[in-house]
């Protein structure tokens, strides 16, 4: 058969996907957007990359956090970026089995990182706050370093078993996917067989990484304001939440749109495939284009770093 693979279970050779629901015709003009959203993503990461890895002022754990954040965001939109591009610009809208658990296994990966660096920042401004003379003796190099292997090794670890779970399920040929990029619950809806150890997992994977991730933060948070509010001048209370303002924006820009998408997901059945779809990529692509943004005006030593980038080149130039 052209499309299934009988000996395997009704595995699907290809799926297609189909972008955005209702808006067929319109992928051209579609790709404007989208295609802006990537250059921004790629090129203001990559600043923010580049900066911190030239100015030795910036080799401070706040910024090697942000460093960490910024390549698990490229991760995301480069894992999105093929079959994006491929859809909107060049009307390719089949992917093979194969290459839909890869990117769907790199997708889940990398926002998983994503989420527990933002955890990490947190923990970063607590201690500055908290305890401030041992701020560099606590988060040294090694356990900087150190964190970050062990953030991407739990995710991998986590992550491993989803591609196992899918290649059990019958598909019994459905294979038309709702998004443009390919996400654990969009597959496992396609299947006619027994979802149930995908969902436990899946709501597993959930719970104890994003929900677990969200609580830390905002008990953190909350242990930040009780610091903060125990410092005797006003001067020192606005300076100290000051250096958390990045912070506090890029995990909204994170969880607002992630917790949305779980709610339309979880609940709203009856929600139109097309607002289900932008939901969707707004929250795969509006933290890494906002986040270069916030980082690069409202951290004042990132923005001087890459004043002084520019300066450097023009007067080469």
């Amino acid at each position: 058969m052209k499309n299934f693979n009988s000996s395997v279970g009704f595995l699907p050779a290809t799926f297609t996907l189909v972008g955005i629901p209702g808006l067929e015709g319109e992928h051209i003009w579609i790709s404007i957007p989208f295609c802006l959203m990537y250059i921004i993503i790629f090129l203001g990461n990559g600043i923010i990359l580049h900066v911190i890895r030239t100015d030795p002022a910036l080799h401070q754990p706040m910024y090697l956090f942000l460093a960490m954040l910024a390549l698990a965001e490229v991760g995301v939109s480069a894992s999105t970026f093929p079959t994006v591009v491929g859809i909107f610009l060049f009307g390719m809208s089949e992917i093979t089995f194969e290459a839909c658990l890869l990117q769907m296994f790199s997708i889940h990966s990398f926002s998983l990182i994503e989420s527990a660096v933002l955890l990490a920042m947190t923990v970063d401004r607590f201690v500055a706050i908290y305890c401030p003379l041992r701020y560099t003796t606590i988060l040294t190099l090694p356990r900087i370093f150190a964190t970050g292997a062990i953030l991407v090794l739990k995710s991998i670890m986590l992550m491993a078993p989803l591609p196992v779970l899918l290649q059990r399920l019958p598909f019994c040929g459905h294979n038309a996917l709702s998004h443009s990029y390919c996400l654990h619950p969009n597959l496992i809806h396609l299947s006619c067989g027994d979802i149930s150890v995908n969902n436990i997992y899946g709501l597993f994977i959930v719970t104890s990484t994003f929900g677990l991730d969200a609580l830390l933060i905002v008990v953190s948070y909350g242990l930040i304001l009780y610091t903060v509010l125990g410092i005797a001048t006003g001067e020192g209370r606005k300076k100290a939440l000051g250096t958390c303002g990045s912070h506090i924006c890029a995990v909204l820009a994170y969880y607002v749109p992630m917790i949305s998408v779980s709610m339309v997901h979880r609940f709203g059945h009856h929600v139109s495939p097309l607002l289900q779809s932008m939901m969707a990529n707004a929250y795969l692509f509006f933290p890494p284009v906002v986040n270069p943004i916030v980082y690069s005006i409202k951290t004042k030593e990132i923005s001087h770093s890459i004043v002084r980038m520019l300066s450097e080149k023009r007067t080469r130039v």
